[in-house]
């Protein structure tokens, strides 16, 4: 692990490979394959330190989100995604505003418990015939819509949160796919100039790399695409629950 990004040339080859697979799985992920994006701020961590990874992915998953909007914009559910944006954003200000103050861990912590909590119903609720969705109304847009904008702006972790939301609400596949891309497209452009201004975790050496990583996630997603074409409704919304539960469960494990 280094401390500090002072330039290009300090790349090994161990911290490319660990750049290059972050950087497919984050494209893989915002395409349809969800909870791969999980395993890129753990590995980026593990190898570039806290500081410098954030200032990594950020770039990335937000060239990831171009990718996926690009294709799947027909698709966004934009009744839910109205809903979802003013609460969004108000959970980035409070997170920036206690990001220094709150334990990450704990945080962590709670956030998988809360999910992993939900999920039995989703699984319940999966094996119902003839049930409702939920409602996608203000109440709703407000609890994962805050919910979703602290926890992507203090651990780029609100993938868990966003897909239990949208399961709940039982959009098809393309839609919860394109609703999910648009939902943090733009959140995750909103963050950049917090990023880069007030925690000063993107540098012109970090975005550097993020340009020179951009055909790895054009061709991460483009796989994802293949994939998810691949896969059927049901055993798709399975997947995405499957790997809810990976990824909640990888927040816990991060903190040890």
């Amino acid at each position: 692990m280094i401390e500090n990004l002072a330039s290009i040339e300090e790349m090994t080859a161990a911290l490319w490979i660990v750049l290059i697979i972050s950087a497919f799985f984050t494209g893989m992920a915002k395409t349809g394959v969800f909870g791969l994006g999980t395993l890129a701020a753990p590995l980026l961590a593990s190898a570039f330190g806290g500081k410098i990874s954030a200032g990594l992915l950020l770039p990335m998953l937000s060239m990831a989100d171009i990718v996926a909007v690009l294709y799947y914009n027909r698709h966004a559910s934009w009744k839910h995604l109205w809903k979802l944006f003013p609460f969004a954003a108000a959970g980035v200000i409070i997170a920036l505003w206690v990001g220094e103050i709150i334990n990450d861990s704990t945080f962590k912590v709670i956030m998988a418990v809360v999910i992993l909590g939900g999920l039995p119903i989703m699984v319940i609720r999966e094996n119902l015939k003839n049930v409702k969705p939920l409602q996608g109304n203000w109440l709703w847009g407000s609890i994962f819509g805050i919910t979703g904008g602290f926890s992507t702006m203090i651990g780029n972790a609100a993938g868990p949160v966003m897909s239990l939301y949208l399961l709940a609400m039982q959009l098809p596949k393309n839609v919860l796919i394109g609703t999910a891309a648009w939902f943090f497209l733009v959140i995750n452009l909103f963050k950049i100039p917090f990023h880069i201004f007030v925690w000063q975790t993107i540098t012109l050496e970090s975005f550097t790399l993020n340009l020179m990583m951009l055909p790895v996630i054009i061709a991460g997603g483009i796989t994802g695409i293949r994939i998810v074409r691949l896969i059927p409704e049901k055993p798709f919304r399975w997947l995405v629950i499957i790997m809810t539960v990976l990824a909640s469960f990888r927040l816990i494990w991060s903190i040890f």
